[in-house]
Parts: structure tokens; sequence; C-alpha cells
């Protein structure tokens, strides 16, 4: 077991299996949904600049798995408080959904990372993503949480991935208090997504070459608010 990463100048992962775990399912789930690997997941093990050089580049999406904690809760509803009260531009061109079946955080996280890259990303000429996407993309964040209920090749392959490792996959219902989430970047502005939020969260302005090094600040808060827990985990999507 590490220290908290605000500690150290390494990121610590609470378990360093995990990470190895999380890529190679990441990867496999969205090769069976019919993504070409140009792009992989990979580890991200410290949010210090000269760790984060390490990470190949060009990074075109982050995900963050943590824990939701009471500290956090009450953040969430401050945050989301304070949004409605004084607005946020979004753009159209975000795509954004809600997450209504239980434990599927990663999967949100997934689709929400490669939705808002598919300028980046190549799908095989029968991709069951891509065809979700295609038919999702002018949808509401609740329309499209409905559609993906309903969207058998993606559940199947959830379902298949999650049984991934050594531990017993958690089942729809049973209570998860670790979290995913994504970052992009869209037309210039990082964005927290976020199936649990009614809307995404502009974290300001970004750029190709700076998206991760942002990304990684905001991570850093999420740690600042929990100094004590240790179950942050963080990984990138690479260009292969």
């Amino acid at each position: 077991m590490y220290v908290n990463t605000l500690q150290t100048p390494l990121l610590v992962l609470y378990d360093l299996y995990l990470i190895y775990v999380l890529c190679y399912t990441f990867v496999k789930f969205l090769r069976q949904l019919g993504l070409v690997p140009t792009w992989q997941f990979g580890d991200v093990y410290g949010l210090e600049p000269e760790v984060l050089s390490l990470v190949p580049r060009p990074v075109c999406a982050v995900l963050l798995l943590f824990p939701i904690t009471e500290k956090y809760e009450t953040f969430r509803q401050e945050e989301e408080a304070k949004i409605k009260a004084q607005g946020q531009e979004v753009s159209s061109d975000v795509y954004f959904m809600k997450q209504t079946i239980g434990n599927a955080c990663g999967t949100i996280g997934l689709i929400h990372a490669v939705a808002n890259n598919q300028r980046h990303l190549e799908f095989e000429p029968n991709s069951p993503l891509k065809a979700f996407l295609l038919q999702s993309e002018k949808m509401s964040p609740e329309e499209k949480a409905a559609f993906l209920e309903k969207d058998e090749s993606i559940r199947v392959t959830h379902e298949s991935s999650a049984q991934e490792g050594q531990t017993e996959a958690p089942g729809l219902d049973e209570k998860v208090d670790l979290h995913f989430i994504a970052f992009v970047n869209v037309e210039g502005y990082l964005y927290e997504l976020d199936g649990r939020k009614p809307f995404p969260i502009v974290h300001g302005k970004t750029t190709d070459d700076t998206f991760l090094e942002d990304s990684a600040e905001v991570c850093k808060k999420f740690m600042a608010r929990d100094p004590q827990e240790l179950r942050f985990t963080v990984v990138a999507l690479s260009k292969a």
C-alpha cells in the first residue's frame, strides 16, 4: 500500500495490479465493440511533471477512479448548486450521458472518452459502439442513458468485461463506493464528464499539448478534498 500522492512525488495507486487489470479490461472492452486499437489505455503513475512526461503522447482522454466519500458528496452538491445559480457555457458538441445502470460507471466513462474523440479514433466497419454513438448523438443525456439500457451488444460486453481479474464483479445493484469519470478536450475546453451529475463540468481552457497536465491538476483537487484517502487511480488514452 502506498501513501497519498499529495505527500510524495509519485501518484500512489492503491493497487498497482488494479491498474494493469483496468487498462487490459478497457482495451479488451473497446476492441470487442469494434474500436481499432490505434489508441490504448495506459498507466499514469504520478501527477507530477516528471512522471507525466513518461506518459505516451498525444493523450485524448483521461479516466479517474476515486472514492465517493461524504466530503466528495458535499462538494458535489455545492458545485451543482453553484453552477445552476451562475451558469456555464457547454459546447453542443460535447457528448454527455447520464448513468442509470448500477455499477456501470466504467462503461459510461469509456463511452464519454470515445464519443468525444471520434475525430482521432478508428472503428471497424460494423462496430456496435460506432453504431450506438451515431444513433444516440442527438439524444438528450437521459435519452442516451435509456438507449444504453436497451443496447444488447454493449450490455453483454460490459458483463463479460466486468468478470476480468481475480475478484468477483459486483452486481448491478450492489453498493460500490468507487466511481469513474472522464476528462476530454472539446473545442479547446477541458470537460469533466460524470454520469452521476446533471451536466458536464467545464474546467477552463486546454490544448492538445497541455491536456494531460490540465487534467492532472483537476485530479489533484479530487485528492486534496480527501487527503487521507489512498484509492485514486488515473489512466490515459494515448496514441499507440
